[in-house]
C-alpha cells in the first residue's frame, strides 16, 4: 500500500484523523457498493433508527469476505500498528498487538471475539450517524478505516464525517472530512494522547455521519478487532 505513512501518522497525533491516498478505484468502489443487496454475503444488518444510532443502515460482512475486503484489512494493519504502540507508550498502557494481524485475530477469538467486523454502511437523503465509538469487547485496535465508495457531490450532498474530540479540560473539537471517493479516513477509534500540563492524557473521541442532503452515499469501514 503505496503512501507516506510518516505523514501520516504525523496528521493522526495532530487532528485524530488522515485521509490516506486512492487505495480503491472507482470500479472497485462500485463493485463494493454494490454487493449491498447481496444478503446472503453479511451477518446481520443494522437499521440504526430502530437502535437510536441515528438513521441509516449497515450491514457487517460474514466470512469468507469478498477479496478486496480481506485485502484491504490486512493491508491496513501492519502500517497502523507502529502508531497504535506508540500510543499506548505515551498513556502507558498494555500494548496487546502482535505484529500478525492473524495472530492479533486469533486472539480476539479466544477472548470471545468472534464476530468479524467489516462493515457496508448505506445512507439514503435524510440519514445521519450519531456520535458514537466502535467498541465490541475488551479487546480493542486503537485506529480504524472507512472508504468512500461513492462521489461526492455527484452521487451524494452532505454526508460529510464527524469525528469530536473531548479535549482535557477543554471544550470539544469538532473535525468534518469529505471522503472523496477510494480514499480511506484513518480515525481514532476510541481515545487518543494528547499533550497536557501532566504529561500524556487519554482524549476520548466520537464519530458519525452528517445528515445526507441528496442522493446514495455508501462507505466500507474496517475495524480493526472482532465483536463479542
Amino acid at each position: 500500500m503505496k503512501a507516506d505513512w510518516t505523514a501520516l501518522a504525523e496528521e493522526v497525533n495532530a487532528y485524530g484523523c488522515a485521509l490516506t491516498p486512492p487505495v480503491l478505484s472507482p470500479a472497485d468502489c462500485k463493485e463494493i457498493a454494490g454487493l449491498y443487496g447481496e444478503v446472503g454475503r453479511f451477518r446481520s444488518t443494522i437499521d440504526m433508527e430502530r437502535y437510536r444510532f441515528g438513521r441509516g443502515q449497515y450491514r457487517y460482512f460474514r466470512e469468507p469476505f469478498p477479496p478486496l475486503v480481506a485485502e484491504l484489512r490486512a493491508a491496513f494493519y501492519p502500517h497502523l500498528l507502529p502508531i497504535a504502540r506508540d500510543w499506548a507508550a505515551r498513556l502507558g498502557r498494555p500494548a496487546p498487538w502482535p505484529d500478525s494481524f492473524d495472530e492479533w485475530l486469533d486472539m480476539c477469538h479466544e477472548a470471545g471475539q468472534t464476530k468479524p467486523t467489516p462493515i457496508l454502511l448505506r445512507y439514503q437523503e435524510g440519514d445521519w450517524n450519531a456520535l458514537h465509538r466502535d467498541l465490541y469487547g475488551d479487546l480493542v485496535f486503537p485506529l480504524q478505516v472507512v472508504i468512500g465508495l461513492d462521489q461526492p457531490g455527484e452521487d451524494y450532498t452532505g454526508g460529510e464525517f464527524l469525528l469530536v474530540e473531548q479535549r482535557p479540560r477543554a471544550q470539544s473539537r469538532g473535525t468534518v472530512t469529505l471522503l472523496p471517493q477510494g480514499r480511506g479516513l484513518i480515525f481514532t477509534t476510541r481515545d487518543r494522547p494528547v499533550k497536557s500540563s501532566r504529561g500524556w492524557s487519554a482524549s476520548p473521541v466520537r464519530h458519525g455521519v452528517s445528515t445526507v442532503r441528496s442522493g446514495l452515499r455508501h462507505t466500507l469501514g474496517l475495524v480493526f478487532h472482532d465483536a463479542a
